[in-house]
């Protein structure tokens, strides 16, 4: 396991740094920045604001630069909010974390929930039911689905606030506090569920129905078990295994599913820093969050590598 874990650190730092080379070169050679997205500046003043910025430097030598600082921790500095991008993530990532990871609690409960009772019947109506709901969940857009909720239970039934992480102006502390963060951020939990679940429990389902017809579950119904014990302690064990190499990309990609949904309710989320770096071509910003993105990736893969090797004792890591 140790040899494992150290030759795998390896191909991370390999994996990362030819990552930073991508992630660099793609947005260093894009047409335009910050500077020059700016039509108030003079030609004189840009010139004197890339000169200060290190933007009128070949871009190898900018490169070097900006990897020698990201491996000391420094992800630049962003010239849009005038704050170095390290403090900026640091800032709102932890939002952004918290409906991504209230979203993947929801959506792996909900999915292994539906997806083994789908299995456990199949062919039923609440298996066509649920074939039907999956697929018209997965088709349709972020964009539409928040802003639909928005319209029936936030403007129409004034269940929830439409938008933001508390009410304008309050002052509540607290369990109050808790209370209308929760509010305000059930509606984009329910969006990111919603447009996750479907997937997953189409694979939860699918894994059962395999592990299911395999000879290990009739000899355990030949033994006499009960159904729930054989579908809960032995076939839903083994269909959960290959759904744990899943982890492996589904945190990453809720953080960049989340970036419409927090631009839709305007929940302060680094991906409404994102989006709005977009627009102003703040490059230090968007080249800071996707070697965060890919750094969470690798480092998910390898948590998901560890953990199927705990589920399954079977599974020798070499």
């Amino acid at each position: 396991m140790k040899s494992y874990v150290i030759k795998r650190l390896i191909y991370m730092l390999i994996t990362l740094i030819g990552a930073s080379m991508l992630i660099f070169m793609l947005y260093a050679l894009t047409p335009g920045d910050f500077v020059d997205s700016n039509p108030k500046l003079s030609m004189e003043r840009k010139i004197e604001l890339k000169e200060l910025y290190g933007l009128d430097k070949p871009v190898v030598e900018r490169y070097f630069i900006w990897l020698g600082n990201l491996v000391k921790g420094d992800l630049g500095f962003s010239l849009q909010y005038q704050q170095s991008v390290t403090s900026l993530v640091v800032s709102f990532i932890g939002n952004s974390f918290l409906i991504a990871f209230t979203s993947m609690i929801f959506t792996w409960l909900i999915a292994i929930a539906i997806g083994v009772f789908s299995a456990t019947k199949q062919y039923s109506w609440f298996d066509a039911l649920i074939t039907f709901l999956v697929f018209a969940a997965m088709s349709l857009p972020a964009f539409f689905v928040g802003l639909l909720i928005i319209k029936l239970l936030a403007v129409d039934l004034g269940w929830f606030p439409p938008g933001g992480k508390i009410t304008t102006g309050s002052t509540s502390t607290g369990l109050a506090y808790i209370w209308e963060v929760i509010r305000h951020m059930a509606l984009p939990v329910a969006v990111l569920t919603m447009l996750s679940v479907g997937s997953l429990t189409r694979y939860f389902r699918t894994n059962l129905l395999e592990v299911i017809k395999q000879d290990f579950i009739r000899t355990a119904r030949a033994k006499g078990l009960k159904e729930k014990t054989v579908v809960y302690k032995h076939a839903l064990r083994n269909a959960l295994l290959p759904a744990i190499t899943l982890l492996g990309f589904e945190i990453p990609s809720l953080f960049g599913g989340a970036i419409i949904t927090e631009k839709i309710f305007n929940w302060p989320g680094i991906g409404q820093v994102y989006m709005q770096a977009f627009s102003v071509r703040d490059y230090p910003v968007l080249m800071g969050f996707t070697i965060f993105i890919a750094t969470l990736t690798v480092i998910s893969n390898l948590i998901a590598d560890l953990l199927y090797r705990v589920a399954d004792p079977r599974v020798r890591l070499k």
